[in-house]
């Protein structure tokens, strides 16, 4: 038997709540995604291996997933696997420094220029908390561990473009 709970399916099933997934508003999503990627990339700048080598102009390109969206209020509730890299240069090469795969609950307000803005960002805590962290906040059937080649492909894409280099640069380690 199915309920509507809160945006989202709940599915009654040997006495537990699954919560399910909710659909993702794509216009919505199109509006919030770069907000959310701007600023994960924000987050993570000074943080990586790359930041120690000025010599590469490191700086960190970021990718989001949904997972689930949802308005209410004026607030956006989005549930996101983000893959975030920092991509330096050297010798012609793109050069990964150092990486972040995390799933995140990123809250925004609408601001006064009619954009959104992020007003509170979640991550699963590292240890023994993560597992139910990620359950609560993502149900038992999302994956935001899942590869997502295509983001990988996005940043470098980002990244080659963003230093100048020919699309079939090739990438190496820091």
């Amino acid at each position: 038997m199915g309920d509507r709970c809160g945006g989202h399916g709940v599915l009654v099933a040997t006495g537990a709540w699954v919560r399910w997934a909710a659909g993702v508003d794509g216009p919505l999503w199109e509006e919030v995604r770069p907000v959310i990627e701007a600023r994960l990339a924000a987050q993570e700048q000074g943080t990586g291996y790359g930041s120690a080598l000025p010599g590469l102009g490191a700086r960190w390109f970021c990718r989001a997933r949904p997972l689930d969206l949802d308005e209410r209020d004026g607030v956006v509730r989005a549930g996101v696997a983000t893959l975030c890299v920092e991509y330096g240069v050297r010798d012609g090469a793109l050069v990964a420094c150092s990486g972040d795969q995390v799933p995140q609950e990123v809250r925004l307000r609408r601001a006064a220029d009619g954009g959104y803005r992020v007003v509170a960002l979640e991550e699963a805590p590292d240890g023994a908390g993560s597992a139910a962290w990620r359950r609560d906040h993502f149900g038992l059937f999302a994956d935001p561990d899942r590869p997502d080649p295509s983001a990988q492909a996005a940043l470098e894409t980002a990244a080659r473009s963003h230093f100048g280099l020919p699309p079939d640069a090739r990438v190496t380690d820091c």
